[in-house]
């Protein structure tokens, strides 16, 4: 199992690797990292601490895509979260029951939109379009317009402590992705959702009940949109409703597809989703250490993100394989032609 595993990342892996090479090239600092007397520190690590919110949205968007979806309402439900955690934090609510309400309004997010896909039938991509669109407005109820700060250490180590050394969100958005991971491959549930992606119809016929089953996964996405919302909120210390979450959408639909999952469902990998979430951070962070200004960012950003999807293409790898039977068959035609 871990060998098919290794071998399915392997493309993600080189790329990572070439990806951090040619940061280091500019950057010679770049995998420098050092500890402080409280945590380690230094690009690299900064990579993994920024990675948290795209890893953390990517596993929740990696099994909606496994079952034929999309949530574009993910950074919305991160504003929303954020917004909840804020507000409850400074109404003195107390750490768990703030970040049981950020987690709960994700969840409602999250069965909302399940129930509107599931039940209601609508496209997925229209359905978490709804969210998408409304959920600022709610998230800019609840902070009543402004940017809701606070001051409570407890919280604000969600998004900015660290546990022996290292930066708490990376741990956490590790941790979620290890579990989720061992949910899906421990138990029948990753083959079920990936039945369910490939097939709905024919996984409903051999007993599937997939209603439930998309319910479930859009509900897991918007879990994971309220972690990540947590962290971003107490990262700044504030409840930011207009920029939390702001196009994260797009990334974590990136980094899911960096990692080697297809967009029209089925079988999937969160592993690829996080090498994914990381090749995108580390371009962020080598595009922001070589200086560039910061207008040229996006379009340095999106050709490289285009070269990478272009060399891990299944076709230009089928192009290649057919290229190198043409040498060997050239090859072996000369030398039986030879005297």
């Amino acid at each position: 199992m871990m060998g098919q595993t290794l071998k399915r990342i392997a493309p993600q892996l080189v790329t990572l690797t070439l990806v951090v090479a040619l940061v280091t090239v500019i950057f010679p600092n770049f995998l420098a990292v050092s500890f402080d007397g409280t945590r380690f520190v230094g690009p690299a690590v900064d990579v993994l601490k920024r990675s948290a919110p795209v890893a953390l949205l990517g596993v929740g968007m990696t099994l909606v895509i496994a079952t034929r979806g999309i949530d574009l309402s993910v950074g919305t439900i991160m504003a929303i979260s954020g917004a909840v955690a804020a507000w409850a934090i400074t109404s003195g609510m107390g750490l768990p029951a703030s970040v049981a309400l950020a987690i709960g309004a994700g969840l409602m997010a999250g069965l909302w939109n399940g129930c509107l896909v599931a039940i209601v039938g609508i496209q997925p991509i229209v359905a978490t379009l709804i969210l998408m669109t409304s959920g600022r407005g709610i998230a800019q109820l609840i902070t009543e317009g402004r940017i809701l700060t606070f001051s409570d250490a407890n919280l604000a180590f969600i998004g900015s402590g660290s546990l022996l050394g290292v930066p708490f969100p990376t741990v956490l958005w590790i941790a979620t992705a290890v579990i989720v991971a061992l949910l899906m491959r421990r138990t029948a549930l990753g083959m079920l959702i990936e039945a369910t992606g490939i097939n709905r119809a024919a996984s409903a016929l051999a007993g599937v009940n997939a209603t439930v089953l998309l319910i479930a996964v859009y509900m897991a996405s918007g879990f994971c949109a309220s972690l990540a919302g947590i962290v971003a909120t107490a990262d700044i210390r504030g409840a930011d409703a207009n920029n939390a979450g702001l196009w994260l959408e797009l990334d974590a639909i990136l980094a899911v597809v960096i990692g080697g999952n297809s967009l029209l469902g089925g079988r999937f990998s969160i592993a690829g989703t996080m090498i994914g979430a990381l090749i995108i951070q580390t371009i962020n962070t080598g595009i922001m250490l070589s200086g560039f200004p910061s207008e040229y960012n996006l379009v340095i950003k999106a050709v490289l993100v285009l070269v990478i999807l272009v060399l891990q293409s299944p076709n230009l790898a089928a192009d290649w394989l057919f290229v190198k039977s043409l040498v060997k068959a050239r090859r072996a035609k000369v030398r039986s032609e030879t005297p």
